[in-house]
């Protein structure tokens, strides 16, 4: 029951308070858990369900609710107030507050920093969840156990993979990709000592004391920043950069939502891609200067050179086959198989390491056409972000993804459409060129490709042989 008088969409006002319920015991960590939740009224319920049946309650539960036209304030109401649970003979206690702060120019960055004016005396761990993230029920034990374990860890992330969509044939396609696509980067991560690039805001515990430090050492006034698109990534790096470790959780998990349209999709993708290119990339933009160097972002480096392979291979291997069958001078070779043949094994073996893996799962790695064509979607991705990046647009990509997810726009088409013109125009050139200079591209194109697929495969197959040492992803 509420007792407080209740006043929806008040700017940056508490609107569900109550004198804090008894805390944990003095002889074990205080954790307090911030919910920022944007439009989530279709999860909501579902995500508090899962924190309130935690076997390790979080402390204290801050629902931080912001820019939202739905219904998510009036759902998360239902759970204000004190609650207990008892597992295994120990009974937990916390106390879940609800806040409206009304319209939001930081978004989730504001939101963050919020929960964290409220919490940040008293506790010693900072649990952000996001609106959308349903946790396994162990999930917050165990990251408090691998927080704990060693002082040098500033903070621990959630293994997550995308729930499934309850509906629609393209959803289920896209989320089966992202899963793929999870799956991957964690399993890199695991493998990597459990050196997290990203700690995610889907659901990461963080050492008050490392947040602390951020603050004094950068000379904010709040942990998470505006001025990057990515700002789980840039307090990773800061965290990383005052001498803590970022770790991925060798057992807690947590299922996010998933992105379930192609613009949805592109709004997502190239805001990570393109706040990733911005901790990247040499110099400074924003106040955000770039740190080429980091090791948190040996990873990133890693996968944008191997985007960029993924685009030279398929796109030199389309046009010089074109320019082949063109002019009648083709020829199959057998070992052209065997690229696709270990894209395959190695999907497989990422699809394989899937906790909870489906059958759609290990169909989408094993008939190596859904994989290639989510693929293409992710190069689409790459090179938005990248053009938006040397365009130098002043690109609210917060706000673009919050459209894309409502339905508008045409962005995620540009790729595609570009495509199409550049490669009706390498047509042009090619129809026109005499003979003996076609046969001397072909003569130079078809060796560098067959070096540079060679050599592609070669990591892939690295890859797919190497051990997973018993991790599921």
């Amino acid at each position: 029951m509420i007792t407080d008088q209740v006043i929806p969409h008040a700017d940056y006002l508490t609107v569900v308070q109550r004198k804090t319920a008894e805390k944990s015991s003095s002889d074990r960590a205080t954790i307090a858990c911030v919910i920022p939740a944007y439009n989530e009224e279709d999860t909501i319920a579902d995500v508090l369900n899962a924190l309130l049946k935690q076997t390790r309650l979080p402390d204290v539960i801050h629902v931080v609710i912001n820019n939202t036209d739905d219904e998510t304030f009036y759902l998360a109401r239902e759970f204000a107030g004190p609650h207990e649970h008892t597992y295994q003979d120990l009974t937990y206690r916390t106390e879940v507050f609800v806040h409206d702060i009304g319209v939001n120019t930081d978004k989730k960055v504001g939101a963050l920093n919020y929960g964290f004016s409220q919490v940040r005396d008293g506790y010693d761990y900072f649990l952000g969840v996001d609106g959308d993230t349903v946790l396994d029920r162990h999930a917050v034990e165990h990251l408090e156990k691998e927080i704990l374990s060693d002082p040098r860890v500033g903070g621990v992330s959630a293994i997550y993979t995308v729930a499934e969509p309850k509906k629609g044939m393209i959803a289920k396609y896209l989320t089966t990709g992202q899963r793929a696509q999870f799956a991957a980067f964690n399993m890199d991560n695991l493998l990597r000592g459990r050196n997290m690039a990203v700690l995610g805001g889907q659901c990461s515990i963080l050492s008050m004391e490392a947040l602390k430090s951020v603050m004094v050492d950068n000379r904010q006034a709040t942990p998470w920043v505006k001025d990057s698109e990515v700002e789980d990534s840039l307090l990773s790096l800061q965290i990383k950069s005052i001498g803590y470790a970022t770790k991925i959780s060798a057992r807690a998990r947590a299922s996010v939502g998933g992105m379930e349209t192609l613009r949805a999709l592109d709004g997502q993708q190239v805001k990570w891609n393109y706040g990733a290119i911005d901790l990247m990339w040499p110099g400074q933009r924003s106040n955000t200067p770039g740190q080429p160097l980091h090791p948190n972002l040996r990873l990133r480096w890693s996968e944008n050179l191997s985007m960029l392979f993924n685009i030279v291979t398929r796109m030199g291997f389309i046009l010089l086959l074109a320019a082949s069958l063109g002019i009648g001078a083709y020829v199959f070779y057998w070992f052209w198989l065997i690229p696709p043949l270990v894209a395959v094994i190695l999907n497989v073996r990422i699809a394989l390491s899937i906790k909870d893996r489906s059958a759609r799962d290990i169909a989408f790695a094993l008939l190596a056409v859904p994989a290639e064509l989510y693929l293409w979607l992710r190069i689409g991705h790459f090179v938005r972000a990248w053009a938006k990046f040397f365009s130098k647009q002043q690109t609210d990509n917060w706000a673009a993804q919050a459209r894309a997810e409502r339905g508008a726009g045409y962005g995620f088409l540009m790729p595609a459409l570009v495509a199409l013109v550049i490669i009706a125009g390498l047509a042009f050139a090619w129809l026109n060129l005499p003979a003996g200079v076609q046969s001397a591209v072909l003569a130079i194109g078809w060796p560098i490709l067959y070096i540079t697929t060679l050599v592609q495969t070669l990591f892939m197959l690295r890859k797919a042989l190497r051990g997973h040492r018993g991790f599921r992803v």
